[in-house]
């Protein structure tokens, strides 16, 4: 349990609305100290460190409120710190695991670890239900059919991975995909049903049936808002609603021990107390630009975990989603293409023919972009760099059904009726096969450390990730961490942490509100890092290329260490986050890069023109990166095979 009356407060909310302190544990405290243990804070100390490490979260919300009030300011009080009131060191929020994340594998992992009787915090940079699993518009994969079978999508997984995924994780996903689609039915997921009232289905890319369960085109926005209304239900889940994690600690011997956060509301510097942490804080597709991922996708945990020791994989796998709006970067669904929609270049050819004659749109992603590009590299694109795709032959009332909100983004930001007309698309960034190298059941090399879903790499998605698979792999690994972490720390002490951590994070946000502007601002150097990786770092590639990204992501990287800031406050002060953030970005941008140069063959993501054919011998392997001295350092892993070997992967 952590102490409540120190737990996070919201000082500019009504009393009972944050799930931290509420009214009467405040009150209780107010009436239990006598007077002489308060004494007179001078006005604007609460900006102080110093002070707030000894000050009682009521009295720190009764200055806020005091401090709002029109007329003569009331004496402030100051809490003496015998009674262990005091904001940092024995009145910290403590918790059995802490979870960094609050979309879908960060939900289902607090939910489970809960259920498992453990106290959970979740921490998120922005509310839970504006996580970017609101973005997820296709669906969710599970073999419910009686026709289909988990060893059909697992050989469907394996295979669109380039045999590059672990086929123990991918059989365990798979197997238990069907007992969490229904779960999510049961709690109460409006699936979409059929004219019998069975739960209907629709044909993704890459499988070789229909297995994709979907509400409409906002399957993730569904299921995260029901996952939310659950967490709510738990007296042992408290949310911890925008924070921003700036590092994470470690104990003595090397096990996690919490992380320290920043109060995006008023700029306070916290350290939170675990057992375990568990990373589910997403992607990293600000890299790039443009991207279909939110703004908050800036591999914030990849890195965190990258700095303490852990090993990366699978970071050269970056996926390109084949059907975006060209230079804006939103996504248009598979779905679309699950329904029927084609795929045609500007000479009216549906070219798909020519590189999967069986699939057809319906090959796998990294096939279907690779395809597109060809095509406008060639010359067979539109003017502006685009393929067009025509859904146009989908029935009107079904594309109304099934992708309106489709119909809303054609509309407002291409200007188009794709009920009546072909819509321009092309390839775009959308998502990260790698990241922190974990096992089935989520944790990491480092003891107590767990991840799950984008920010994690299990690996089942090995070198393409199958459309309609990230939901299940958020929600399947998201479980499975949390039971695990839950279960793991039963009975431990929480491990002592330095708060030498906590002010060399202050010192450090401190010094990037100092400098003196001389610096490139954040919004140019991330804006020539997204240029910079989408011109060599993405659906095809060669090392001439890739040396010029790494040449030029290590420069950006040392302009980042002076980059400049206009906000010096500390209310909502987005220039110091996107200063941290950017930060983050570099370091994953280097170990895609690297990882890129290292893998001399072509497989899933990763086409290199230089050398264009996949090499089992040499390469069926995984990359590993950790960090040593400053820089990435490259190591390898095995492969795991269970039943499926190799073979000729065609569509």
């Amino acid at each position: 349990m952590p102490h409540r009356e120190h737990a996070a407060v919201d000082a500019y909310q009504p009393a009972g609305a944050h799930p931290g302190l509420d009214r009467p544990a405040a009150d209780s405290h107010r009436d239990e100290l006598p007077a002489s243990d308060h004494a007179v804070l001078p006005p604007g100390e609460l900006r102080n460190t110093a002070v707030r490490e000894v000050l009682c979260e009521f009295c720190i919300h009764a200055i806020h409120k005091s401090e709002r009030t029109p007329g003569p300011p009331p004496a402030r009080v100051l809490a003496g710190p015998r009674r262990g009131f005091h904001r940092i060191g024995l009145g910290m929020p403590e918790h059995d695991v802490l979870v960094i994340g609050a979309g879908l594998a960060g939900q289902r992992a607090a939910l489970a670890a809960a259920e498992a009787g453990a106290s959970v915090g979740i921490i998120s940079k922005v509310h839970p239900v504006r996580s970017h699993s609101n973005a997820a518009q296709g669906g969710i994969n599970a073999a419910l059919d009686p026709e289909d079978s988990w060893e059909s999508h697992a050989f469907d997984t394996v295979k669109g991975s380039d045999y590059l995924g672990d086929q123990d994780a991918i059989e365990i996903m798979c197997r238990e995909a069907p007992e969490e689609l229904l779960d999510l039915e049961h709690l109460g997921v409006t699936f979409h049903r059929n004219e019998e009232g069975r739960l209907g289905k629709r044909a993704f890319r890459g499988a070789s049936a229909a297995r994709t369960y979907y509400v409409a085109d906002i399957t993730g926005q569904a299921i995260l808002h029901v996952l939310y209304e659950q967490l709510m239900k738990h007296h042992e889940v408290y949310r911890y609603e925008e924070w921003f994690t700036t590092s994470l600690l470690q104990d003595d011997e090397g096990r996690i021990a919490g992380a320290v956060m920043r109060n995006i509301r008023d700029g306070t510097m916290e350290l939170f107390a675990a057992k375990a942490v568990i990373l589910a804080s997403g992607g990293n597709g600000q890299i790039y630009d443009p991207t279909t991922n939110a703004l908050i996708c800036t591999g914030d945990g990849i890195a965190m975990a990258y700095r303490i020791g852990a090993p990366l994989m699978d970071m050269e796998m970056i996926q390109y989603h084949p059907t975006t709006l060209a230079g804006l970067g939103l996504l248009i669904t598979e779905g679309a293409r699950g329904e029927g929609a084609h795929l045609y270049n500007a000479e009216g050819e549906r070219f798909m023919e020519k590189y999967a004659p069986n699939k057809m749109e319906l090959a796998s992603r990294d096939v279907v972009s690779r395809a597109e590009q060809t095509e406008i590299n060639e010359g067979r694109g539109f003017a502006d760099g685009t393929v067009a795709l025509d859904i146009t032959v989908v029935p009107r009332k079904r594309i109304h059904e099934a992708l309106r909100e489709i119909v809303n983004v054609g509309r407002d930001f291409a200007g188009v009726d794709i009920t009546r007309e072909p819509i321009h698309i092309k390839p775009g960034n959308h998502y990260v096969m790698g990241g922190v190298k974990t096992d089935i059941n989520g944790q990491t090399p480092i003891p107590g450390l767990y991840a799950a879903g984008e920010c994690a790499c299990v690996s089942v998605h090995g070198g393409n990730r199958l459309g309609a698979n990230s939901l299940l792999d958020t929600l399947v690994f998201g479980r499975r961490s949390g039971k695990h972490a839950a279960e793991s720390v039963k009975g431990m002490m929480v491990r002592e942490a330095s708060r030498a951590v906590l002010r060399d994070e202050e010192r450090m946000i401190s010094q990037i509100i100092r400098r003196d502007g001389a610096g490139r601002r954040v919004s140019e150097i991330k804006a020539e890092l997204g240029e910079t990786m989408d011109r060599y770092v993405a659906v095809f590639r060669d090392e001439a290329g890739l040396n010029t990204a790494l040449e030029t992501v290590r420069r950006l990287k040392d302009e980042a260490r002076v980059v400049s800031i206009d906000d010096k406050g500390s209310v909502f002060n987005q220039d110091v986050l996107g200063a941290l953030e950017l930060d983050f970005m570099l370091d994953n941008a280097e170990c895609i890069v690297v990882s890129a140069i290292e893998r001399r063959e072509s497989r899933g993501a990763q086409y290199r023109t230089d050398y264009p054919e996949r090499k089992d011998d040499e390469w069926l392997k995984h990359i590993d990166v950790s960090l040593d001295g400053g820089v990435p350092d490259i190591s390898y892993s095995e492969v795991t095979m269970t039943q499926w070997e190799p073979q000729e992967r065609t569509y």
